[in-house]
């Protein structure tokens, strides 16, 4: 186990450039309006914007989570894990990790967004700690969806 991931077989890294596609790949299993790869590729690096990815020892890029932080603030902008590996607790590990990262940076509230009907998602950042907020009305595309607007205090 390495980084606060459970299991053996995974650990969390900095996302690179040769882990895109990967990334890319579960975007698109993930979400309706998933990122393209250049949005990706234009983050990695940038100040303020911490990509990280789950690797599995066997199969590779499983999971990643994108955070972005100014100041005292950040922002979960995204987080997938494969399919395949839903239910393992993996997005757990990766989200105690990029809370733990975001504090590190001297980030003191996180705020995201959720679709209203992801129940799976909610219930992960409310066992976090996140509170709802707000909403956002029609936010989300394909279909046309609110979203829940969350945050938790670091």
């Amino acid at each position: 186990m390495n980084d606060s991931t459970p299991g053996v077989d995974v650990v969390i890294r900095p996302m690179h450039t040769d882990d895109v596609d990967s990334v890319v790949a579960i975007e698109l299993q993930a979400f309706t309006s998933p990122w393209k790869a250049e949005t990706f590729l234009g983050l990695i690096g940038r100040d303020g914007a911490e990509l990280w990815v789950i690797e599995h020892s066997q199969v590779g890029v499983i999971g990643y989570g994108v955070l972005w932080c100014l100041l005292d603030q950040g922002e979960l902008a995204n987080m997938a894990v494969a399919p395949e590996f839903l239910g393992q607790g993996l997005a757990v590990g990766l989200l105690d990790h990029l809370l733990e990262v975001a504090s590190n940076r001297g980030v003191n509230s996180i705020y995201l967004e959720v679709r209203e009907s992801n129940e799976r998602a909610a219930d992960l950042y409310l066992g976090f700690g996140f509170e709802e907020i707000g909403s956002r009305k029609n936010y989300y595309d394909f279909p046309k969806e609110d979203a829940r607007v969350m945050r938790i205090q670091l």
